[in-house]
């Protein structure tokens, strides 16, 4: 446990937030303390940083603890839980089942049974049934989220812009399939859509198919668009953006990465201008009306 304090209460009892991979979940809790109120984190094995977790009151657990989590919620006094974090979807044969978690294996099952949103929204229902409410990231946190405007010294082309506005009316447009929350296009020509892979090993198919010849699209041109998809509960599961994100845009030969503002949560924003300003290429937040401009 950490000596990480509150110095005030807030009156609204202790936050749990779910962590998942990456900075974002101590950014988030940070943010928290800042605001007076107490954190507790419940790292997922396999995906929470190990070494960050220990710098705050926190507890351990498996994917599918879902009795171990309702146990940890009632002992710290969590009436509010928070999901944040990079995580892999789950095989539903390797979710770790307790036996809360098997009393609502059913609607679990069910949930698995379609996309990321789906089983998201499946889950909350699950949570809030047993008087725990889920809230959004930036609901605690707003400062994660990425104002609109340009990050950084580059701005996109007018070309640019206009492939930023294709990308966003084709995430719109299979929003309905819950597919992914990202597109690459160059030259208003579709690269690639994001599915089951996530962001960056899409962006690393980019890659491969520059150094294999297959994409003929000059480097330095073409745009990674990231958008919540139209019916998306925006409790969870936001696009986000981080330095990896900017590594990834540059190994893909990319002119830059375009989000939609106050939708799209950054882990480390001034590290994310600085990688983007080396490797001369833009990050732009756009309005969401945004994505019925130019389609």
């Amino acid at each position: 446990m950490s000596e990480h304090r509150a110095d005030t209460p807030s009156g609204e009892g202790p936050l749990a937030i779910i962590c998942g991979g990456g900075s974002l979940p101590f950014a988030v809790a940070d943010a928290v303390l800042r605001r007076g109120r107490r954190v507790v984190l419940l790292g997922l094995r396999g995906f929470a940083n190990p070494e960050r977790i220990l710098e705050y009151p926190h507890h351990w657990i498996a994917m599918g603890q879902y009795g171990r989590f309702l146990r940890v919620a009632a002992k710290e006094g969590c009436r509010e839980v928070v999901f944040i974090g990079s995580v892999v979807r789950p095989a539903l044969w390797h979710v770790r089942i307790d036996l809360q978690t098997l009393k609502i294996f059913p609607r679990l099952a069910a949930s698995f049974r379609g996309g990321d949103n789906y089983l998201l929204s499946g889950l909350i229902g699950i949570i809030e049934q047993d008087g725990i409410r889920v809230i959004g990231a930036q609901e605690v946190a707003p400062d994660i989220l990425v104002p609109q405007g340009v990050l950084g010294r580059y701005a996109p082309s007018d070309r640019d812009r206009d492939d930023i506005a294709r990308g966003l009316a084709l995430i719109a447009a299979i929003g309905a399939f819950d597919v992914g929350q990202a597109v690459v296009v160059a030259d208003n020509h579709v690269l690639a859509m994001e599915a089951i892979e996530g962001t960056d090993q899409m962006l690393a198919r980019i890659a491969e198919l520059r150094r294999s010849g297959r994409l003929r699209a000059p480097a330095g041109t073409g745009v990674l668009i990231k958008a919540p998809k139209p019916a998306q509960d925006r409790r969870v599961d936001l696009p986000s953006i981080g330095p990896h994100t900017i590594a990834g845009v540059a190994r893909a030969g990319l002119a830059g990465l375009a989000v939609v503002a106050g939708e799209t949560v950054i882990a480390e924003p001034e590290q994310v201008a600085q990688a983007a300003d080396r490797a001369k290429l833009f990050v732009v937040a756009v309005a969401a009306a945004s994505a019925d401009v130019r389609p």
